[in-house]
């Protein structure tokens, strides 16, 4: 189905709404003298009356750092509320004296500073006495005040692998529920129902080489925050502990929380894998805890693509993008091949359908979102206006090649160029409140981006048809006759030979045309095994997929020299009915939706064309930003 013939008809059905209007207009007819209630066959003349179906998508970013960590504090000088107001729409400036200001306001933000010693960096920069009377504290404070870049990044990698050690190197109970009760009151401050959403939130950080890091979000207020304060490593490094402490709060408080987990392409196999933290077998229990507190997964970010790899997924022509896949989050150790099927979203889909075979509960059911993980305070990740990593990377003609991750093996070290200017996460709600957008994580009505803010819909039912892709509203037809991402797909009704979806998209306005979009299946098949299959659904142009089904590329507009693109290729919208041709009723499954733009330049382009700078000829110049949906899941 040509995305070309769909826009027509859309244009062509709204066009005959309004002739309706100015016919009734023009012939003078009116309603009877009666009364306009009397005129109507219903109750209601408007089509909205009575909706209950989330109507908006909003925009945000779960996963920023601030000058509050102690590691983004060692080079960052930018608080938590410069970062709501960032969010908001404002123009701040960063830590290098730098104006910023998003191209549009985000919807939501969730600050998530390091629950490891919680707002240690600032008072240690203000010269806290508490705080120098200790001999790391001392030296931290030195080499951090000296004005010298070297030092202050040593310092930096220093206080980052003093978080390896057991015991916490400088420990104040005082000083971290003073600044929790702080941020908590900011958040509750910037607050703004209806306009913008501050959700109170940290980051439990395992910090090692194997990246196992989570973020935890309250759906309530500092009066619910603040009857805890964050979990950190120092409590545990064990996930499973995580897990047991927000059913505790929970159970103790009556209020509701989730953790998001970010980077398994870091964790050199831990991530997804079936065995507990301690390498026994999974159980039941531990499943259902992680089901329970883990309903999504940050699967795009500052630090790489987690959708999928190459290696796993070699029939699929995007599966390698902003691939980190050489060693564990400090580079202390190789990756393994073995490892990559535990740390990449689309497997762990895979592998949850195994284990709900096995153990009746499916551990990794979840949805996707993107986030920045950013530690500048600055949710800024789009192509063109992309602060980094952290303040030591922050604009400026050499920063491509600056060192961002240092390891002790160079072979590892992740320089500035490696970036990915991504990502955000996009929530389906009724209303831009704290309870909805938190209802609407835990029911996974959910969709990453990889920084690009285009609108996308994906429903499964047992019935749609070609003809619901001419509905102005598809979500009116996507609820009523089906599921939406997020969802099961249950009992097929008497006839029904096989799923069908329905999946619509529209292009993020300041960014490029759409390309395709993509069901990506995967399944358990009769002898155990799981497989996947990628479908090209909808798409732009006239081209047509050659003898083994795979579609021509889109093309590419990019001036890598001037930085800019057409949209003379792609198309604004994508809609289309998809039914699954491998169906069979006894096998466990799920599908999600992506979609791609066109080739656009990426964040090095604009740099390069900004700074008048050339570089290496490894820097990738262009991008092909994409959303992936949260899945819809098939069960016998």
């Amino acid at each position: 189905m040509k995305s070309s013939m769909i826009s027509h008809t859309l244009a062509a059905v709204l066009v005959l709404g309004m002739i309706g209007t100015v016919f009734a207009s023009s012939t003078g007819m009116s309603p009877s003298k009666k009364g306009v209630g009397d005129a109507l066959s219903t109750k209601e003349y408007s089509p909205y009356v009575g909706r209950d179906f989330p109507t908006q998508v909003f925009w945000g970013d779960t996963h920023l750092h601030t000058a509050v960590s102690v590691d983004a504090g060692t080079m960052c000088r930018v608080g938590q509320e410069e970062a709501f107001r960032f969010a908001r729409g404002e123009e701040v400036t960063t830590t290098h004296g730098l104006r910023v200001k998003l191209s549009r306001p985000l919807d939501f933000l969730v600050v998530s500073d390091h629950a490891e010693m919680y707002g240690l960096m600032p008072q240690l920069l203000k010269g806290d006495q508490q705080v120098l009377s200790t001999e790391k504290g001392q030296r931290w404070y030195e080499m951090l005040q000296s004005g010298d870049y070297d030092k202050t990044f040593a310092a930096a990698m220093e206080i980052v692998a003093s978080l390896s050690e057991d015991e916490q190197p400088i420990k104040s109970e005082r000083a971290v529920r003073n600044a929790w009760n702080s941020y908590t009151a900011l958040a509750d401050k910037y607050n703004e129902p209806g306009r913008f959403t501050a959700l109170i939130g940290y980051e439990w950080t395992a910090i090692g080489g194997y990246n196992l890091h989570r973020n935890v979000i309250f759906r309530g207020d500092s009066a619910t925050a603040n009857r805890t304060v964050p979990f950190s490593q120092y409590d545990s490094k064990n996930p499973e502990d995580l897990w047991a402490e927000l059913q505790r709060f929970e159970q103790q408080t009556g209020a509701e929380v989730l953790a998001i987990p970010h980077n398994g392409n870091l964790s050199n196999g831990r991530m997804f894998n079936v065995e507990t933290f301690d390498g026994k077998p999974l159980t039941r229990e531990l499943a259902e805890l992680r089901s329970r507190y883990e309903p999504l997964v940050e699967v795009t970010q500052i630090k790489g693509d987690g959708e999928a790899h190459p290696l796993l997924s070699p029939d699929d022509e995007f599966a390698d993008f902003d691939t980190w896949d050489r060693s564990n989050l400090n580079g202390t150790e190789a990756k393994e091949e073995s490892m990559l099927q535990w740390e990449y979203a689309r497997e762990a889909l895979k592998t949850g359908l195994k284990l709900e075979d096995s153990l009746g509960i499916n551990p990794f059911r979840f949805g996707m979102i993107g986030s920045s993980d950013a530690h500048t305070a600055f949710a800024a990740v789009e192509e063109e206006n992309f602060f980094g990593k952290h303040s030591g990377v922050e604009p400026e003609p050499q920063r491509w090649k600056h060192v961002v991750i240092e390891a002790p093996d160079p072979q590892f070290t992740i320089y500035g160029w490696q970036q990915a200017a991504g990502g955000y996460a996009a929530i389906w709600a009724r209303e831009n409140t704290r309870e909805a957008l938190f209802d609407a994580m835990m029911r996974k009505e959910t969709y990453a981006t990889t920084g690009s803010r285009m609108l996308v819909r994906f429903f499964g039912g047992w019935d749609f048809e070609d003809s619901d892709t001419l509905s102005r509203l598809p979500a009116d037809i996507g609820y009523r006759k089906g599921v939406p991402m997020g969802a099961d797909l249950r009992n097929a009704p008497s006839g029904a030979a096989a799923p069908s979806f329905l999946v619509a998209a529209l292009k993020d306005p300041y960014s490029g045309n759409l390309d395709r979009i993509q069901i990506i299946k995967g399944w358990l098949d009769s002898d155990g095994m799981t497989r996947e299959k990628v479908y090209d659904v909808v798409w732009s142009g006239e081209r047509t997929p050659d003898e083994k089904g795979q579609l021509p590329a889109v093309g590419n507009t990019v001036d890598v020299k001037n930085a800019t693109w057409t949209n003379s290729i792609g198309a604004p919208e994508l809609i289309g009915v998809w039914t699954d041709p491998d169906f069979d009723p006894a096998e466990r499954a799920f599908y999600y939706a992506r979609v791609l733009e066109i080739p656009t330049p990426r964040w090095t382009a604009y740099e390069a064309k900004r700074f008048g700078v050339e570089m290496d000829s490894e820097v990738p110049m262009t991008v092909q930003e994409r959303a992936y949906t949260s899945p819809i899941w098939y069960a016998p």
